[in-house]
C-alpha cells in the first residue's frame, strides 16, 4: 500500500464516483494526492515493482531455492503475494542490462611472446591508438616490430586469418577474375570478416566479441521463451494444460535463469576485484560449479512438481524437453554469436 497523502476531495479523479475510503469502490484508483517530487516518484516506483510488503523477497527467495512453487500460487489465485511474472523477469532482464553495462570488462590481456629467454609477459592496456605496451629484456629492433604489427592490425598471430590480408586485396581478386567470383552474400560475409581482421589483433576481437555477446545473453532467452513454452505445451494434456499455463512456468523458469546468469556474473566481478589467491580461485570455481549445477538441474524438479506426474514420467518428459530447447538455444546462440562477430567495428 502506498503511503501517499490522501486528497481531501473525495471525488474519484478516474471515475469521478464518491470515494468511501482510500480506494475508489468503483473503479479501484487510490484517492491520493497527484502531485508528486522526485523522491515520491522514486519510492512510487520502487514500491510499484515490489510490492512493498516483502512480496519482492519473498518472489525471488521462492524463484531461487523452491521450483515451479510461483507458478503453482500464481495459477492457484495468490497474486498479491508475489510479484507478477511479466513485472518479475522485466525487472530482472532491467537490473541484468543496467549492471552488465555498469561493469564492462576492462581487465587486461596477459599473452606469451616466443623468444630464446624466460616467457615474458606483455601487459596490454589500450588496443587502439597510442597503444602502451610494457615488457621485458625486448630488443629495439624487437620493439619497433610489436608496435608496428599492433599499429598496421596486420599481425601473423591472427588465428582469423584466411588468405586475404585487406579489403583492398579483396576487391582487386573479385574484380580480376583470376579466381571464381563469388556471390553477392559471399562476398559481403568475406568482406566484414577481412574488414575485421585487418583492423583488429587476435586479442582484440576475442575481448571485443565477449563484450557483446555478452550483452545479448538476455535478448536469445526472451526469443527462445515462446518457444520453449510451445515445446511444453506439446507434451501435456491440452484439456487440462492451457498455453497461457506454459506461459507463466516458462516466464518463471526464465527468470530464474537469467537471475542465477547476473548473480554468477556479479560473483565473477567481485572476485576480479579481490588480490588472487588458490583460496579464492577455488571459492570462485565452487560457486560457479554449484551456480551452473543448479541451471541444469532447477527444470526437472520445477517439471514434476508443478505438472504432477510420476518420477519417471516427469523425467523423461523433462529430459526429452531440455534435450529440445537445449539445441534450439544453442542454434540462436550460434547464429547471434556470428551476427556479433561480423559486426564487429
Amino acid at each position: 500500500m502506498s503511503h501517499s497523502t490522501l486528497r481531501k476531495d473525495k471525488t474519484c479523479l478516474n471515475c469521478k464516483y464518491v470515494v468511501e475510503n482510500r480506494f475508489c469502490s468503483n473503479c479501484g484508483q487510490e484517492n491520493i494526492d497527484t502531485r508528486k517530487t522526485f523522491h515520491h516518484l522514486f519510492i512510487h516506483f520502487f514500491e510499484d515493482l515490489t510490492h512493498y510488503e516483502n512480496a519482492f523477497w519473498k518472489t525471488i527467495k521462492n524463484l531461487i531455492f523452491k521450483p515451479a512453487i510461483l507458478t503453482r500460487e500464481y495459477l492457484s489465485g495468490k497474486r498479491l503475494s508475489y510479484l507478477a511474472p511479466v513485472r518479475l523477469y522485466i525487472f530482472i532482464s532491467f537490473i541484468t542490462f543496467f549492471l552488465i553495462n555498469v561493469f564492462p570488462n576492462n581487465s587486461f590481456k596477459v599473452f606469451k611472446v616466443d623468444s630464446e629467454d624466460p616467457i615474458e609477459i606483455v601487459a596490454e592496456k589500450d588496443i587502439r591508438a597510442n597503444r602502451i605496451i610494457t615488457s621485458r629484456n625486448f630488443s629495439k629492433k624487437e620493439h619497433h616490430t610489436v608496435l608496428k604489427t599492433k599499429e598496421t592490425g596486420s599481425n601473423k598471430d591472427n588465428s582469423f586469418d584466411f588468405g586475404i590480408k585487406s579489403v583492398r586485396e579483396l576487391d582487386s581478386i573479385q574484380k580480376s577474375g583470376v579466381k571464381k567470383k563469388l556471390s553477392g552474400l559471399e562476398y559481403s560475409l568475406i568482406k566484414s570478416i577481412v574488414s575485421i581482421t585487418e583492423n583488429n589483433t587476435t586479442t582484440e576481437i576475442i575481448k571485443k566479441f565477449s563484450e557483446s555477446f555478452i550483452h545479448i545473453i538476455p535478448k536469445i532467452l526472451i526469443i527462445c521463451m515462446p518457444f520453449f513454452a510451445f515445446s511444453l505445451w506439446l507434451f501435456h494434456n491440452k484439456k487440462r494444460w492451457y498455453y497461457f499455463d506454459h506461459g507463466i512456468f516458462t516466464l518463471h523458469y526464465f527468470s530464474f535463469l537469467l537471475l542465477l546468469f547476473l548473480i554468477l556474473f556479479l560473483s565473477g566481478k567481485i572476485f576480479s576485484l579481490l588480490r588472487e589467491s588458490a583460496t579464492l580461485t577455488f571459492i570462485n570455481g565452487l560457486v560457479y560449479f554449484i551456480g551452473f549445477g543448479w541451471m541444469l538441474y532447477y527444470f526437472f524438479p520445477a517439471h514434476r512438481r508443478f505438472y504432477g506426474e510420476s518420477r519417471l514420467i516427469s523425467f523423461l518428459k523433462a529430459l526429452f524437453i531440455f534435450l529440445i530447447n537445449f539445441f534450439v538455444i544453442i542454434i540462436f546462440f550460434i547464429l547471434f554469436a556470428f551476427y556479433t562477430f561480423i559486426n564487429i567495428h
